[in-house]
């Protein structure tokens, strides 16, 4: 039965498998001074069109998130973030873990309301005792969204000045930036991201890489930051296996073919969904489609496809999740028109 679950339940692409396989033997440096990984930032700053940009290789989503945001941050200061984001619901407190304070504000449909964190921010040095509380030091986002939703560039650049009023820092974790990219409603390019941000991941586990996420700070960078990723315990030495895999999926376009891919089997995922009966929860332009079921529609439905359950939309109703990604084919939504029974048919099944 074909699963629907996420976009990492398979291995690696088979373009990226084809580059670690044929240069599994080749003699390279360690700790990312290899070729490869040297020539895979060149073409990250290139795509991103930062010339001086620094980038560099991690292995996963949380470790990235917990990492940058630890050398972002001064010790007396917390992270501002979506009630939703990923770090304040996903990351099983990895960022209190170093020491820093994650701060929740309201969002719409997974995108910060920035009213509110301009309000927060008015309100926080408005109050005379504030140098007794979290400094809010920086801005953490995703794009896409936890819900499969998206920034517009002028929205993105409303929270960078208030970043910059403020004196934070702005972060977007990109975890699944390259099906944001491959959207068609999207208006965010990796040169905006560029511009606007002080560090961003572009992500590849979920885009096809074995493992790996790629930070690229524009402008500066953390100060000794092969030394500070060691500390974290975030530096490996067969830094190849990163390089390697980035250096392959930004050759002749792949990555923002696989993002487009994806986007395209999620929009007939959609439509299906939608001709079937099953009501969205929201609408997410992404690679993420998310329902409504029952409790028991739910438990119906796992005899036809495998999904995820996302969460509670009330007492009694799930809201589940239905991922295209890199190795979604049109095989494979077929058998989801095929065989996904019509909502007024489920419960008969």
């Amino acid at each position: 039965m074909r699963t629907f679950e996420c976009d990492y339940t398979e291995g690696v692409h088979p373009t990226i498998l084809k580059a670690l396989s044929e240069t599994n033997m080749v003699q390279m440096s360690g700790y990312g001074f290899d070729p490869y990984t040297v020539s895979a930032a060149e073409k990250i700053k290139a795509v991103c069109n930062a010339p001086d940009a620094t980038v560099t290789f991690l292995v996963g989503g949380t470790q990235t998130n917990m990492i940058v945001l630890d050398l972002l941050l001064a010790p007396y200061e917390g992270v501002l973030s979506p009630k939703t984001g990923h770090i304040n619901v996903h990351e099983a407190g990895a960022i209190e873990f170093t020491g820093h304070k994650v701060l929740a504000l309201r969002e719409n449909d997974g995108v910060l309301d920035a009213d509110a964190l301009e309000a927060y921010l008015t309100t926080f040095y408005a109050d005379a005792t504030h140098e007794h509380m979290v400094r809010p030091g920086a801005v953490y986002l995703t794009h896409p969204t936890e819900y499969g939703t998206l920034y517009t560039k002028a929205q993105l650049s409303r929270i960078r000045a208030l970043c910059d009023r403020y004196d934070m820092k702005l972060y977007v974790d990109g975890a699944r930036l390259g099906y944001a990219l491959g959207c068609p409603e999207n208006d965010l390019t990796l040169s905006d991201l560029a511009d606007l941000c002080d560090a961003f991941s572009i992500g590849g586990t979920k885009l096809g890489l074995l493992c790996g996420e790629a930070v690229v700070f524009p402008k500066e960078a953390p100060k000794m930051l092969l030394s500070q990723v060691k500390r974290h315990g975030g530096l490996l030495a067969k830094g190849r296996v990163l390089g390697v895999q980035f250096d392959a999926v930004f050759t002749d376009g792949l990555y923002e073919k696989i993002g487009k891919e994806a986007i395209r089997h999620a929009k007939r995922i959609q439509k299906i969904l939608l001709q079937k009966g099953y009501a969205l929860a929201w609408n997410s332009p992404t690679n993420q489609q998310f329902i409504i079921l029952s409790d028991a529609e739910a438990e119906k439905l796992r005899a036809f496809v495998g999904f995820d359950l996302w969460g509670r939309a009330d007492e009694g109703h799930w809201i589940a999740r239905f991922t295209s990604s890199w190795s979604t084919t049109d095989a494979d939504v077929d058998e989801l028109e095929n065989t996904l029974p019509e909502t007024a048919a489920l419960m008969q099944s």
